[in-house]
This record gives structure tokens, C-alpha cells and sequence, in this order.
């Protein structure tokens, strides 16, 4: 990868979300934050640039059609991924990274296809996919955005704990379902920690 090349992918997002504009500065927020968190944690930076910049590639095609392409392309689709088909815009735009983009990178792939529930034991790439989609400058909703900002560049496991719990007890508050993977994302850094959010001794 080259910044040639990285330039031409941005336009093509560019061209590809251009019926919603903010979700195209979104994915940019995201790209640049993946970037500053790489920098951080010693990840390849244009890889992380890159897996930011296609995490929602598919968020723009129709919930009906999500459904479709996916059994087009054989992929898996859970019972709540049929009752919220919205989440398929994760796995569906891994396959875009793939087919349309040509992203041959499978850890890209991966970290755009779990960028919305995580996963237990995510890779480092995935982990700062998973958290640049969340606390990238437009983001301005969840109410411990400052604490898991902060978190991030400091401990990025520690924020993922901070994240799936506030995402869990914010489900729960609201009456709405859970995606089983997003509780078992939960459940893996949970056990890194204590209630309190200290790391636990081995």
C-alpha cells in the first residue's frame, strides 16, 4: 500500500457514499482515528487507515438488500442479524472490501466484518477498528465518551471493557435485543478486569 493507492480507494468511498454525506465524514473520522490509535499500539498504519476507511462501505445499501447479497455470497446470517439486518452492513462490507475493493488482507477484512459487535480475543487491528468506529471526533452520544477517549491511548482493552459494558447496560435499559457476539465480546474483556476496571492478577 502507498498513499497512491490509498488516495484512490478514498475516492472511491467517497463516490460510494455519496448519497450520505455524513457517513462519509464519519468514515474518515474513523480511518484517521484507526491511524493515531495504530501509531499507538506499533500497528501498520495504512492498514489501519485502510480498514477505517472501508468499515462501512455496505452501510448504505437497503436493510432488504443486505439480506439478499449475503445469501448471495453464502454468508451467514444469525436469527438476530434477521430481526436487526442493519448489522449486516459489518459482514456485507467485508465482502465489498474484498470483491469490490480488492482487499486481500484477511485481518482487514476481519476487523471491518466485527467492527460493530467485536469479537472475544480480537486481534490488535480489530481492536482499534472496533473502538476508532466509537470514539472517532463526530461521535458525540454516548455518555462516557470522554472516559473511553482517554482509555484508548492509554489501554485499549480497558476500553473495550468501558464500551461493551455501557453498550450491554444501555440495551438492557432500553427493552432492545442483543447480539449474542456483542455479549460474548463483553464477556471476553470482562474477565481481563474486575467491576472496577482494574486489570486482574494472574
Amino acid at each position: 500500500m502507498d498513499n497512491e493507492y490509498i488516495e484512490g480507494l478514498r475516492k472511491k468511498v467517497k463516490k460510494a457514499l455519496a448519497a450520505d454525506k455524513n457517513r462519509y465524514r464519519h468514515t474518515l473520522g474513523v480511518a484517521d482515528t484507526a491511524a493515531c490509535l495504530a501509531m499507538r499500539y506499533g500497528v501498520d498504519v495504512q492498514r489501519a487507515y485502510v480498514a477505517g476507511l472501508l468499515h462501512d462501505c455496505a452501510k448504505c445499501v437497503p436493510d432488504s438488500s443486505k439480506i439478499t447479497e449475503c445469501e448471495v455470497y453464502g454468508l451467514v446470517i444469525t436469527p438476530y442479524e434477521r430481526k436487526s439486518p442493519y448489522l449486516l452492513h459489518a459482514k456485507l462490507g467485508a465482502e465489498y472490501a474484498k470483491r469490490l475493493y480488492g482487499i486481500e488482507d484477511p485481518e482487514i477484512c476481519s476487523a471491518i466484518a466485527f467492527h460493530t459487535t467485536g469479537k472475544p480475543n480480537m486481534t490488535r487491528l480489530e481492536e482499534i477498528i472496533f473502538l476508532a468506529d466509537y470514539i472517532e471526533p463526530r461521535r458525540n452520544q454516548a455518555s462516557d465518551l470522554p472516559k473511553v477517549r482517554e482509555e484508548a491511548f492509554v489501554d485499549i482493552q480497558r476500553a473495550i471493557f468501558t464500551v461493551t459494558a455501557d453498550t450491554l447496560a444501555y440495551l438492557k435499559e432500553k427493552g432492545k435485543m442483543i447480539d449474542p457476539m456483542t455479549e460474548q465480546t463483553y464477556r471476553y474483556y470482562a474477565d481481563l478486569f474486575d467491576p472496577n476496571g482494574k486489570e486482574q492478577k494472574s
